[in-house]
């Protein structure tokens, strides 16, 4: 099918996918980083006290993910949608009214389980199971939400902090998300419920079965895994989350830095894109034992970088991964699991990214503390990426020819 004949032709559910992932950037570590600086100069914290309070309220919503996300397999994404972007406008005013450091906490939890955790995750389910031959294309449109924030919203907002404060900021993403609930309910207003989908399209997995979560839990492949679900959520995140400290030990200002972030996501659009067809043509076993190895040459070139020019070339191969990381293990998991039980098997899988990114900045910024400076992390990290997609193409390998039953 021709690209712009599907989009045209499912425009109403592609750009509901649009609304809710770029909604989902103000619970992004991406975004959130915008303000660290501000954040700990008014609560006297330190990288390391900043970090933990971050990873504290992180790993918080990656626990109550694992049953929220299961919500999906019982409620639409339009009622379910509302619920979550109202949560996520709530969040938004508690950052922006935040008294004092004991409230950070909550405030991030609120902002990593209706952000990044449930848009996101509400948004890769219903791809998953409204399409089955497009699924790909589906999940890297949908994608093209966070990666315009991304892109954007960083330097945007980075702008607005010389001249409102922060917290003013925080209550203008609040509005702005309650705008968007009557946009999201127009788009879905056809919507069908997620267990009529998932029977009539039955897209099975591995052994042609649906995969329960509980079974999916007691397989080997699922934890072989694990490494590289968590390897582009934490350091990622840990790569924005400490870019103020990155920009500082460079030598760039703040604003040099974040320029090149369009470059990133523009990288991360045209991967998201390309990967997408990919899926629909190959499937998704060639690629999961690779598609993580340019982020790891990615944080070589950033950690040797003495120029700009060089911070640019790390960001397209990070942004590689990136655009990548929104489609393949995606579309992984209704290609090996099947599609019934989705919302529960993607739920642990997004758990687990949420931890990561609960590891990374808490990780990253003791270090820092210690002496040892992000820029000479990136080594260990690219390391850890490298033996991650060594475990993955083990699990791979054993695992592939069981989805000769189902086909």
């Amino acid at each position: 099918m021709n690209y712009f004949r599907f989009l045209r032709e499912n425009a109403p559910f592609l750009l509901a996918g649009v609304l809710l992932t770029f909604c989902s950037s103000f619970g992004q570590t991406f975004f959130i980083s915008v303000f660290a600086g501000a954040i700990r100069d008014e609560f006297g914290l330190s990288h390391g006290a900043w970090g933990g309070l971050y990873t504290l309220g992180t790993t918080a919503s990656a626990i109550v993910m694992v049953w929220a996300g299961g919500l999906t397999d019982h409620y639409r994404a339009r009622a379910l949608g509302k619920v979550v972007l109202i949560l996520l406008a709530l969040a938004c005013l508690s950052m922006a009214f935040t008294p004092a450091v004991w409230f950070l906490p909550i405030a991030i939890f609120l902002l990593r389980l209706a952000g990044q955790g449930m848009t996101v995750h509400i948004a890769v389910v219903s791809m998953a199971r409204w399409f089955v031959a497009t699924r790909g294309r589906a999940l890297s449109t949908a994608g093209l939400g966070v990666a315009l924030g991304e892109a954007f919203l960083p330097l945007f907002f980075v702008a607005l902090l010389t001249v409102s404060l922060w917290r003013w900021l925080w209550v203008g993403t609040g509005l702005f998300i309650l705008a968007m609930l009557p946009v999201l309910a127009r788009l879905l207003r056809l919507e069908r419920t997620p267990q009529s989908v998932a029977n009539d399209n039955q897209s099975v997995g591995m052994d042609a079965v649906h995969w329960t979560r509980q079974r999916v839990l007691s397989h080997w492949l699922f934890w072989l895994l694990v490494p590289a679900l968590m390897a582009p959520a934490a350091f990622s995140t840990a790569f924005f989350f400490q870019q103020v400290h990155l920009a500082e030990t460079k030598g760039w200002t703040h604003v040099e830095l974040v320029a090149l972030f369009p470059l990133f996501t523009a990288c991360a659009v045209g991967s998201m894109i390309v990967s997408g067809w990919v899926i629909d043509r190959v499937g998704t076993a060639r690629l999961m034992p690779v598609f993580q190895l340019p982020m790891a040459l990615g944080f070589v070139v950033m950690a040797q970088a003495s120029s700009l020019a060089m911070a640019a070339g790390a960001m397209i191969l990070m942004g590689l991964t990136q655009g990548a990381n929104s489609t393949v293990p995606n579309a992984f998991w209704a290609e090996f699991y099947g599609t019934r039980f989705m919302g529960g098997i993607k739920a642990l899988a997004t758990a687990v990214m949420v931890f990561g990114t609960a590891i990374g900045p808490g990780l990253t910024g003791v270090l820092i503390d210690r002496g040892v400076i992000f820029e000479d992390q990136l080594y260990g990290i690219a390391a850890y990426f490298v033996t991650a997609a060594l475990l993955v193409l083990v699990g791979i390998t054993r695992a592939r020819g069981r989805l000769t039953v189902a086909a």
